[in-house]
């Protein structure tokens, strides 16, 4: 079982965290307008996941404005933020702060996404959400970056993520 930190503190982070070469693991996701989705609905894309606990936290907060800027300069790229947050929460986080470049997606009907892609928080005070992690699917999904987040109050390093997609494109 990984590890993660909260303020410090080690935290439990069950399932298999995606490797950089392997194939993306499935995944169904509920929407905000309550449609659930998979990754063929992004076929032929290439797809950022900025996983996160909640965006009513400030470093999530922070990660999903970082990658709705960054994503108006990504070709044929998507951002899911996918959270455990309830899509109504996301829907009007986004609306409130002016966000139209990311897609929220909740694992609230779907908790086999913690395990699946190995960001299950299940010890400490956050159990059932998800540690924070960017994991970077190419248009064939295959995994080309992945990071699980060492301290749970940091950001992601968003530069390595982008230069998986591209060597030109820096944060």
């Amino acid at each position: 079982m990984k590890q993660v930190n909260r303020a410090g503190t080690p935290v439990d982070v069950a399932g298999a965290f995606p490797d950089v070469g392997q194939a993306a693991p499935a995944l169904t996701l509920t929407n905000t307008d309550l449609a659930d989705v998979t990754l063929a609905d992004f076929a032929g894309k290439r797809k950022v996941l900025n996983i996160i606990p909640s965006v009513d936290t400030p470093t999530c907060a922070t990660s999903t404005r970082r990658f709705n800027e960054l994503a108006s300069k990504m070709d044929n790229t998507v951002v899911l933020v996918v959270s455990a947050d309830l899509p109504f929460a996301a829907k009007r986080f986004c609306g409130a702060e002016g966000l139209d470049n990311v897609e929220t997606l909740s694992t609230f009907r779907h908790p086999e996404f913690h395990q699946a892609w190995g960001v299950d928080l299940c010890s400490g005070p956050m159990t059932g959400l998800c540690a924070r992690a960017v994991v970077v699917v190419d248009e064939n999904d295959k995994v080309i970056h992945s990071q699980l987040v060492d301290e749970i109050k940091d950001e992601p390093d968003y530069e390595a993520a982008l230069k998986s997609l591209s060597p030109d494109v820096s944060a």
